[in-house]
């Protein structure tokens, strides 16, 4: 059987891919949109900092995009991952996980990044509600309240001092050694931050609400949240396979409208950016399906 064909391929349904099919649906675009699930901020209660939809459900927040996307015939949907994918003379062939074989033109890669969450007992039932890694998203939540941030080093560091624009009450939990420079440990002692160096034995909470960082030895820290920076990963290896070229942070490089040095293929939220909200990642997408346009546009047109 031939492989079905479109202009467009989208790996990822998060607010990126969303975006950029709705873009590509008004431009009338032949577009196959592949949902795989699994979207970074799923587990949250609510997302924030994006205009008219502060505060609003991330699941709700999907649903909505996709009644948006029902008025665009030329996007088809699909709930499945993408599992490899190569170049052809015609732009680009990728495998589903059912095993169907499908070509186009043009590659959006939107499948963003997975967080690296604390190997901690408790906190998966803590995780998106009381324990976060974005204090610009779930910070002003818990303002004037205890927080326990978790992490090492100028990582930690940094976290630390960025909620205290939300809590004066913080104390930095680091797991083990800190791995602090001289400046580092004197610029949390100077702000009233304590360092817990302690092994971290459990989170205790109930309803989904953190009530003590337990340690191995010494007294447990009572607090309401728990922020931590342990780092992020690709979602996917398929820029990789595509031979995509990354940077010294595990990104891919990336240049005006979310193009990389693969023609015709486009990378957007892979975690490049410094700023990593919702609205962001939806502006990336619109972006990249701009692009994508104009150079199909390009390419279809007659010669002199």
């Amino acid at each position: 059987m031939p492989a079905r064909q479109y202009e467009v391929v989208i790996v990822g349904a998060g607010p990126a891919g969303l975006s950029a099919a709705v873009v590509l649906g008004r431009c009338r675009r032949r577009v196959l949109l592949c949902d795989a699930g699994h979207q970074r901020n799923i587990r949250s209660l609510a997302m924030h900092c994006y205009l008219t939809r502060d505060g609003i459900a991330p699941a709700e927040f999907l649903s909505l995009a996709h009644l948006d996307l029902v008025h665009y015939p030329a996007v088809e949907v699909l709930r499945q991952a993408v599992t490899s994918g190569r170049r052809i003379p015609s732009g680009f062939e990728v495998t589903l996980e059912n095993g169907d074989v499908v070509q186009a033109r043009r590659l959006l890669l939107a499948t963003g990044v997975v967080d690296d969450i604390p190997d901690i007992k408790g906190i998966d039932a803590l995780y998106g509600t009381s324990v976060h890694h974005c204090p610009y998203c779930d910070g002003w939540e818990w303002r004037d309240q205890p927080i326990a941030v978790y992490g090492k080093g100028s990582h930690v560091a940094g976290l630390a001092m960025t909620l205290r624009t939300w809590s004066s009450a913080l104390v930095v939990c680091a797991d083990g050694p800190g791995e602090f420079s001289p400046a580092e440990r004197a610029m949390l002692e100077r702000h009233g931050i304590q360092v817990r160096e302690e092994r971290v034995h459990e989170l205790v909470g109930r309803d989904g609400l953190i009530e003590q960082v337990v340690f191995e030895r010494g007294e447990p820290f009572s607090c309401r949240a728990f922020f931590f920076n342990t780092g992020q990963r690709q979602h996917s290896s398929l820029a990789a396979e595509f031979g995509c070229e990354f940077n010294e942070r595990g990104t891919v490089v990336t240049g005006r409208f979310e193009t990389t040095n693969v023609p015709g293929l486009f990378v957007a939220r892979d975690a490049s950016k410094a700023v990593q909200f919702v609205i962001m990642a939806a502006a990336e997408g619109a972006d990249a399906a701009c692009e994508i346009n104009r150079s199909l546009e390009e390419e279809d047109r007659i010669p002199p």
